[in-house]
């Protein structure tokens, strides 16, 4: 006798449908690009974050204090560079924090919580700049050593017993010709700035500030950077003039200078 043995059919597993794989391939292909546009921005946050940690900053200018060099919610942009690795010349335009009493206490009311986390991640990139009512702008007139004065009798500052002609950037009232309307003969510290605003008469400056602890001077550790362009508005777009050349004939602040 013949016996037959039939096997168990083993079920087969159903294969998906041209449709169901299009969709698959579709679902996948829009997860993958997702994630690398997700990459991308992370990329592009962290770039971003790193150079407005190290290298540039932006700010905004909230007063008329450095007219007509800036205006008035001009966005500039600062080179940080310079504090870490370089020295500054006489003439260059700065951005420094407070050094203690220049600015009144803000008075500002506080914002929601989702506006200030948005203006943060804004200011990682660069995009903002909340901090800008706490830092101020201001020209360099006088180095550490320096021995600066106002006014002679045309109107000048001195440096070192050097006049030093500002016609091509201060702004003064109709009618006055002198540099400063308050006299000041100081010599700079060491490790410090004297600083002055272009509007020369409507400028909170180093002269205004002798009566705070630090008599007016800036401490080189307080200073973010230089500025070297405004970026906002489009039409005043443009790299910032430092006029050098205007101190060029400035000597060396001598080593017997008395400190005062």
């Amino acid at each position: 006798m013949t016996t037959e043995t039939t096997a168990s059919a083993e079920p087969t597993p159903s294969q998906p449908s041209a449709g169901e794989a299009t969709i698959h391939r579709r679902r996948r292909g829009w997860l993958t690009f997702l994630r690398d546009v997700l990459v991308i921005i992370l990329i592009a946050v962290l770039v971003s974050f790193l150079v407005k940690t190290f290298l540039v900053r932006s700010f905004y200018i909230p007063s008329g204090s450095m007219e007509d060099t800036l205006h008035i919610n001009d966005r500039i942009l600062v080179d940080e560079i310079t504090p870490r690795f370089g020295s500054y010349d006489r003439g260059d335009i700065v951005v420094f924090q407070d050094p203690g009493g220049w600015l009144p206490p803000s008075s500002e009311p506080a914002r929601p919580p989702v506006i200030e986390a948005v203006d943060w991640v804004l200011s990682l990139v660069g995009l903002s700049a909340p901090d800008s009512d706490d830092h101020l702008v201001k020209r360099i007139i006088g180095l550490p050593g320096d021995h600066v004065v106002c006014c002679n009798p045309l109107g000048q500052v001195t440096i070192n017993g050097v006049p030093v002609d500002e016609t091509d950037y201060i702004k003064l009232p109709s009618g006055e010709s002198a540099a400063s309307g308050d006299p000041f003969d100081i010599v700079v510290p060491e490790e410090s700035l004297w600083v002055l605003g272009d509007n020369r008469y409507r400028s909170k400056d180093s002269r205004y500030n002798q009566d705070q602890p630090g008599k007016g001077f800036v401490p080189l550790e307080n200073v973010v950077g230089r500025a070297f362009l405004v970026t906002w508005p489009l039409d005043r777009f443009g790299m910032l003039d430092f006029h050098h050349d205007d101190f060029a004939g400035v000597p060396e602040p001598s080593a017997e200078e008395p400190a005062r």
